[in-house]
């Protein structure tokens, strides 16, 4: 299996995998606008603004999942020290990073007409912040701070903190008065979301995946040759 990971293998598979998701993206980006903008209907309250939904709930999904992502990997580098991890989460950084943005900026487009405000610093809205301090944080650390182990273990301990986040902001509007509705998707329970808005929704998520996906690919490869190319310096 750890084989399957050296840098030399997954090179290859990289490759592969960047014009699989090149060749099916546009085309499942296309199909998840069409539902999003045209196909799904307008809210019985909001009108045509609840379509800011379709990236910023996606976003805020994406935020959250590469974060737990990211600190899980994190404490498991700090354990067993591998390599290869610690380029995942350099990887994956970045990206969370934007999509926590995105999923700030959004909500607050979303907040004018809904609640008559740009900005209301709620439980919810203000973890969201935090969060994207956090990961600031670790981009920062493994940016400037040369010595590998050091900012191996400042990382992953920036990373523990901030996983105690992630819950906070996911039941935020559940333990305190917010602003910020409560979810309309539940795993376990009864969504309260119609299958006219669930569809565009999980389609735009599949697509922002994939989105992901590519940036991913694409960042760990650039990782990987620079890797190398310090390698090279050293003989």
């Amino acid at each position: 299996m750890f084989n399957f990971f050296n840098n030399s293998n997954i090179f290859i598979w990289i490759e592969k995998f960047i014009n699989f998701l090149n060749s099916i993206f546009f085309v499942l980006l296309l199909v998840a606008l069409s539902f999003a903008l045209i196909f799904s209907p307008p809210d019985y309250l909001q009108g045509d603004s609840v379509r800011i939904m379709y990236v910023h709930v996606p976003a805020a999904w994406i935020s959250l999942s590469s974060f737990s992502c990211i600190a899980l990997l994190s404490i498991f580098n700090f354990i067993f020290k591998i390599k290869n991890l610690k380029i995942v989460i350099k990887s994956i950084a970045p990206i969370g990073l934007m999509f926590t943005c995105i999923a700030i900026v959004t909500g607050s487009i979303w907040g004018q007409p809904t609640w008559g405000t740009f900005w209301a610093w709620d439980a919810r809205i203000t973890s969201m912040v935090i969060l994207a301090l956090f990961y600031f944080l670790l981009i920062s650390v493994n940016k400037l701070i040369i010595d590998e182990d050091r900012a191996n273990k400042i990382s992953s301990f920036i990373a523990a903190v901030g996983l105690i986040n992630i819950p906070i902001i996911k039941y935020s509007v559940d333990w305190w008065n917010t602003l910020h509705q409560p979810a309309s998707i539940k795993i376990s329970g009864t969504s309260t979301i119609h299958s006219s808005m669930l569809v565009p929704l999980l389609l735009m998520f599949l697509v922002l995946i994939l989105y992901c996906a590519l940036i991913f690919l694409m960042k760990y490869k650039t990782e990987i040759i620079r890797i190398k190319k310090k390698n090279l310096k050293r003989l």
